[in-house]
């Protein structure tokens, strides 16, 4: 590994597109009711257990619902599931754009079409038996639920990049034979599908063909701890590369607070992640340090996490076919409605630095404290003056 720093430029709207925002409302049937104006949390009441709101007919998804739950006023959460629908239905109505509530309905009912009329070839997989899904350690791990167990089967070859074995061999050949069968179905049918961003021309968004559901239940039993209710939207893609398909990807960060990266298969020669640091807005095209040079690679049925924020590409399938899964978790709605009032706008000015995450601002602050001291040093520590 070179100790020279290596520079290289992002691009900031690779990873964004224009279909790849959290899972498009059922219904927009509502319109903002009067009710009285009460002011949610600006923290979430973490001790509270929301409600589950699956089975409700709802304008937006149901995880959404119980992750705004936590954000109620308290006279609010002993209220019936009823009124609590009706109160955050209304906020989020009155709060969300109207151009963001117009493509949500849009989207909605081009997902309608597609699941009117597409036949799955695996139906078991729209709902996420995790038996049928999950390697046993990974099971295992989830059923615990504590650090210590997803200390065993998860580790960390580089700062903030997670690895760990997932799905069973024979779930992943069920989604190849799925993905396969819905791309046949578009082209038979000659039906325009959206892509999962601007960077990819071949893949499929998982929602869009009706396995929104299997993604919800996924957040629900690994994301709790990684995130919190906080993550309140996904945007859950496969994506191809090889030949007829997309080579390789540039340079980029993720639109997502964490994403998650599983190989699906095929025989493939290629395709390695290369990861180069964690930044924030202002630091994306700095230069990388020497110990943030990482390379992954690929293997079926195992996972790679990492936050949205970790610069990263792939280089080139030379040979084969390689299908991964994406999992973009993201606090989309709970952004959209708090970042809209005149605390969070305070809050963003004052907020200069991430030193906790961003390996930049990191060195920008040691760099900085190392000067404090140094100059407190010289004030405490002055020469005594020499004698004649």
């Amino acid at each position: 590994m070179s100790s020279q720093q290596e520079t290289t430029t992002v691009d900031r709207n690779g990873a964004v597109g224009g279909n790849s925002h959290a899972v498009a409302p059922p219904t927009m049937r509502a319109t903002a009711s009067t009710v009285p104006v009460q002011r949610l949390r600006l923290n979430p009441n973490n001790e509270h257990r929301p409600d589950s709101y699956e089975g409700m007919v709802l304008d937006f998804p149901s995880s959404i619902y119980s992750s705004l739950e936590k954000y109620l006023p308290p006279n609010m959460l002993v209220s019936s599931r009823e009124e609590k629908v009706k109160f955050m239905t209304d906020i989020m109505l009155r709060h969300l754009p109207h151009g963001e509530r117009s493509r949500a309905q849009r989207h909605s009912d081009y997902r309608q079409k597609i699941i009117s009329n597409y036949q799955p070839l695996y139906r078991e997989l729209y709902t996420l038996v995790p038996s049928l899904c999950f390697v046993p350690d990974f099971l295992k791990a989830i059923n615990e639920n504590t650090e210590k167990s997803f200390r065993k089967i998860i580790y960390e070859p580089s700062p903030g990049v997670f690895v760990f074995d997932m799905l069973l061999p024979s779930f992943c050949e069920m989604m190849l034979a799925e993905i396969d069968n819905f791309e046949h179905w578009v082209g038979e049918s000659k039906f325009r599908i959206m892509r999962p961003n601007t960077m990819n021309k071949y893949g499929a968004v998982l929602d869009d063909f009706g396995l929104d559901t299997m993604l919800e239940k996924l957040m629900e039993v690994f994301f709790s701890d990684v995130g919190g209710a906080t993550l309140d939207s996904h945007h859950g893609f496969v994506v191809e590369y090889g030949k007829d398909r997309d080579v390789d990807l540039g340079f980029h960060v993720d639109d997502s607070e964490v994403t998650l990266n599983v190989c699906l298969g095929n025989q493939f020669v290629g395709g390695e992640l290369f990861f180069r640091g964690t930044r924030c807005e202002k630091h994306v095209n700095t230069a990388t340090k020497s110990d943030e040079i990482f390379d992954y690679c690929h293997i079926p049925g195992q996972a790679v996490l990492h936050r949205g924020r970790h610069r990263h590409g792939a280089r080139a399938t030379t040979a084969g076919h390689r299908v991964n899964m994406l999992l973009w978790c993201r606090r989309f709605f709970l952004g959209m409605l708090f970042k809209r009032s005149s605390v969070f706008r305070e809050l963003k000015t004052h907020q200069k630095e991430f030193s906790s995450w961003c390996g930049e601002c990191f060195g920008e602050k040691k760099e900085r404290k190392a000067r404090e001291f140094d100059a407190l040093r010289k004030k405490l520590f002055k020469p005594r003056p020499t004698q004649a």
